[in-house]
């Protein structure tokens, strides 16, 4: 079997160039993290792993094994179709990872060889996966990263979209995260990925921009929602100067209401976030915020909120160094972005305030 296995980095390679990669591990392993990109073709399911498991502590290694061709083989001519299916006839090397590189992925790659598949077994499994990604996010390195920052609702998120549309390089952490950023962020997106699979999109992003490039980014805190930057990252967004986009609060307004889409979410949902801001806000401000809320008032709630609390709460976020974007109109503010971007590539050393 040791032909059919293959070193991380070499399969790291191989991803690059298009390779399948197959995760065995159960299902509720592979949602709670795995390799950007895998499939999940489980060898078990949860509930055969922990018969497995348990026959193994009570009975030793050779029952366990047993049980566990008694449970596979029924399923080894699904399995082999459902890759089949997942390549479509392209022909590209396939890679079967498990936790470890233990039984679970030499079982599958041995059933895929035999079955005519170019298929190898990682070395080390998903923990080698893991120990990467740590040491990359706490030693590795990437190019500039430029921030783009400025009040809630200027439309950062937005105009990143739109630059990557045009050719622009762009880290976009919110959608790595699956969150805005803010207390009304987790709305309409559905569920937050763990930790480990947020820092395992984090690490391919990542390694995709050069040294000697650069890639546009929207300023952060620590936390997005539920997941934490790890710590060089949040650091990389403080080091160049920021790009300072500005509008009022009328612009600022009429773009929240397009991006959030208040029709199609039940209004109790809006109830927790603004209750959550009594503290800030007092009892009395959150009651009216309520009760616009409660009233279909939208545009005098998001105005409210963002007064109140958003640029209260985020105007100490407005970096020393810095150049100003005066957004309004749209057209003209995105052009004087492009030229200040192409300002601050050139000028990698710049510092203070500047206006455009």
């Amino acid at each position: 079997m040791h032909h059919l296995k293959i070193d991380l980095q070499k399969a790291l390679l191989q991803r690059d160039e298009g390779a399948l990669f197959i995760d065995c591990r159960t299902p509720s392993e592979f949602a709670e993290t795995t390799i950007p990109g895998a499939v999940n073709i489980p060898l078990f399911d949860d509930e055969q792993r922990a018969r497995v498991g348990l026959l193994y502590k009570e009975e030793g290694p050779g029952p366990a094994r047993r049980l566990a061709v008694d449970l596979v083989s029924p399923r080894i001519p699904a399995m082999i179709r459902q890759v089949d299916e997942v390549l479509d006839n392209r022909r590209r090397p396939v890679v079967v990872f498990c936790w470890r590189g233990g039984m679970r992925s030499r079982a599958l790659t041995a059933f895929l060889d035999l079955a005519g598949f170019s298929a190898r077994q990682l070395t080390g499994g998903h923990k080698a996966f893991r120990a990467e990604v740590r040491e990359f996010l706490e030693k590795g390195e990437w190019g500039r990263l430029l921030v783009l920052r400025g009040l809630t609702g200027v439309g950062k998120t937005r105009i990143l979209h739109r630059l990557r549309g045009e050719g622009y390089p762009v880290l976009d952490l919110e959608g790595l995260a699956n969150h805005r950023g803010s207390a009304f962020g987790a709305l309409g997106l559905g569920e937050q990925p763990s930790q480990k699979t947020f820092e395992a999109r984090l690490w391919d992003a990542l390694r995709k921009i050069p040294q000697d490039g650069y890639a546009l980014a929207e300023g952060e805190s620590k936390n997005i929602g539920k997941v934490v930057l790890p710590p060089r990252v949040y650091e990389a967004l403080q080091q160049e100067t920021s790009l300072w986009l500005k509008a009022s609060l009328d612009y600022r307004t009429q773009l929240i209401l397009q991006e959030y889409p208040v029709d199609s979410i039940p209004r109790e949902d809006f109830v927790a976030p603004i209750v959550a801001l009594k503290r800030r806000l007092g009892a009395e401000t959150v009651d009216r915020l309520l009760a616009l809320l409660h009233a279909g008032k939208w545009g005098e709630l998001v105005t409210d909120l963002m007064s109140l609390y958003y640029d209260p709460l985020y105007f100490h976020t407005h970096p020393d160094r810095r150049i100003e974007i005066h957004l309004e109109p749209e057209e003209e503010g995105i052009i004087r972005l492009k030229e200040s971007i192409r300002r601050l590539l050139a000028e990698p050393s710049v510092h203070g305030l500047r206006k455009a």
